[in-house]
């Protein structure tokens, strides 16, 4: 499916605020591929679709994640985490998507995981820093993604870690996974 009809798709899942969020996840997404030599295409196409189920009410999420063996873990963590495992089963089956890299990225663009690929870095850090952002610390965060790809992640994982504990909530276990995996390698 070309560029311009997921747009238009998007555009009508989407409120209009959540819509321009993924229009500068796009921007920001492209131009940190160039930057890092990763698939401009390919972070694109999933920076287009990260978001594709956020405006999916609980009851059709949840309906999803049912039929889905490796989502359905994620019912029993925060609502706000859903819609990116329903975003990349909404991906595959609806718009077509069958490259997995792009489908981890979108699934993994809230939680983070150990062993992520270069996109799905790309993906979660973009999503964090895109320009309508505004929260403590974020242009040190935007500093360190301007380093590398692993320079940007490991600052990402922090900030949400650090985020997620101030506001005592429970912690996917795939972002401590994460977050291990990024602080072993600083130490290295």
């Amino acid at each position: 499916m070309e560029v311009d009809r997921i747009k238009q798709e998007i555009e009508k899942r989407l409120t209009n605020d959540r819509y321009l969020h993924v229009l500068r996840v796009v921007e920001t997404a492209k131009a940190f591929a160039l930057r890092h030599d990763i698939s401009v295409e390919k972070a694109e196409l999933a920076a287009l679709l990260h978001d594709v189920a956020k405006c999916m009410s609980k009851q059709e999420l949840a309906s999803y994640l049912e039929k889905d063996p490796e989502a359905a873990f994620y019912r029993s963590f925060h609502p706000e985490l859903w819609h990116a495992p329903v975003g990349a089963i909404i991906a595959r089956d609806k718009f077509g998507v069958r490259d997995a890299d792009i489908l981890q990225a979108i699934r993994f663009h809230t939680t983070g995981r150990a062993h992520m690929s270069p996109l799905e870095k790309l993906i979660y850090v973009a999503d964090l820093i895109e320009p309508g952002r505004q929260f403590p610390g974020l242009d040190d965060l935007r500093k360190e993604a301007g380093k590398s790809v692993d320079a940007g992640m490991r600052a990402a994982i922090c900030h949400s870690i650090q985020y997620l504990l101030s506001k005592q909530v429970q912690i996917f276990p795939s972002s401590i996974h994460c977050y291990n995996e990024h602080v072993i390698r600083k130490e290295q």
